[in-house]
């Protein structure tokens, strides 16, 4: 028991510690992003193959006929009812690209099996366009696949995985062909916070002006319109001012939140996370049921069976029940040495967050997952 105080202790130190860094003041870079740099998603399906025996079978029969009609583009004309495809494998291709690819530069895809195949360890992607959701295709990707594990099927029906076999990746496997948007001379730099919050965007803003005047304004919680100094026009000089802005320092803010995973019994609590003043009992009730075998065996020559029982007994106990008054706590750390002086493990402070959300004494939203 000790010893799971002690790490209910580490973990909220580890938390607070945390929390309190975040507060401090950090680099808009890692708290927005640049309009321009929002990236797109990619898809594509394809063909992957060289596979050992480990394709699609003979059920999945849009494997067969994709590489029925690709045979046919290059002038090939087979039956679909003559072709094994135990060596080629269906996949979806998704990947990500921004405006910082420029056509004639490569991305990394990511290919995944849509049929029965059990391995894709050894092949190869075959020519794949991959698109917007708009049918704009951005890029073509193509070569080996490597999945970092394997699939090793042994001669008595025992096999050897190691790792995912049915997902893997092609290293700058896309030549990009268009790029999504491009930065241009417009005047106004849009940014988007990644953590949208009213009193952060007005911190950014300020922030801004401060250095270069009034040049930014929010337009929600969520974004900030930056706009670009006639004497900062020039393209080098633009470029300058977007990485100066980035790198200026800026000090988040966040409403208070208690997230909880009651699967793995896993807390993490905000700074900004207070209790109004509260009175908790907590207590731990113990049933213990001990079962006796009783065996009744028969007098000799009685032509009697064996009968075997069992006699159960049933013990209480209940531990004295803890009393704990708390003031007003402003921090996480005072939160956690509060619960932890009352014997509270992980899953015991789950269930007292959550009767202290319902009593409104939890100044905090809670989030369950």
């Amino acid at each position: 028991m000790k010893t799971i105080h002690r790490f209910l202790m580490l973990l909220f130190f580890i938390v607070f510690t945390a929390t309190t860094i975040s507060a401090s003041s950090v680099r808009i870079k890692d708290i927005a992003s640049y309009q321009n740099d929002a990236e797109t998603d990619l898809i594509g399906y394809g063909l992957i193959i060289g596979l050992d025996g480990t394709g699609d079978g003979k059920g999945t029969q849009f494997t067969i006929q994709s590489l029925v009609n690709m045979m046919e583009r290059m002038g090939v004309t087979v039956n679909a009812a003559q072709v094994k495809v135990k060596n080629v494998a269906a996949v979806m291709v998704t990947a990500k690209i921004s405006s910082a690819h420029k056509p004639g530069s490569r991305i990394d895809v990511t290919v995944s099996s849509v049929g029965d195949a059990s391995s894709l360890q050894g092949g190869t992607l075959l020519l794949t366009p991959l698109s917007s959701l708009d049918g704009t295709v951005y890029a073509v990707a193509q070569g080996a696949v490597s999945i970092g594990g394997f699939n090793v099927q042994l001669e008595d029906g025992n096999k050897i995985v190691n790792n995912y076999t049915l997902v893997g990746r092609v290293p700058d496997g896309a030549l990009v062909q268009t790029q999504p948007t491009e930065i241009g001379d417009s005047k106004d730099i849009y940014m988007s916070l990644l953590n949208p919050d009213y009193t952060t965007a007005s911190r950014i803003v300020n922030r801004i002006n401060r250095e270069y005047g009034l040049t930014a304004y929010a337009i929600d919680e969520g974004a900030v319109r930056i706009r670009v100094p006639d004497s900062l026009s020039h393209p080098n000089d633009r470029i300058d001012f977007i990485s100066t802005i980035g790198r200026l320092r800026v000090s988040p803010d966040a409403v208070a939140k208690v997230v909880i995973n009651e699967k793995t019994g896993t807390i993490v609590a905000g700074q900004n996370v207070s209790i109004s003043p509260v009175a908790l009992a907590h207590g731990n009730l113990t049933i213990n049921i001990r079962s006796t075998p009783v065996i009744s065996q028969p007098g000799p020559f009685s032509d009697g069976e064996t009968v075997v029982t069992s006699e159960s007994q049933l013990s209480v106990t209940e531990d004295k029940a803890r009393v704990i008054q708390l003031p007003e706590v402003v921090t996480i750390s005072q939160v956690a040495m509060a619960l932890n002086s009352m014997g509270a493990t992980p899953r015991d402070i789950i269930a007292i967050l959550q009767a202290l959300k319902e009593t409104g004494a939890l100044r905090a939203q809670l989030v369950l997952l």
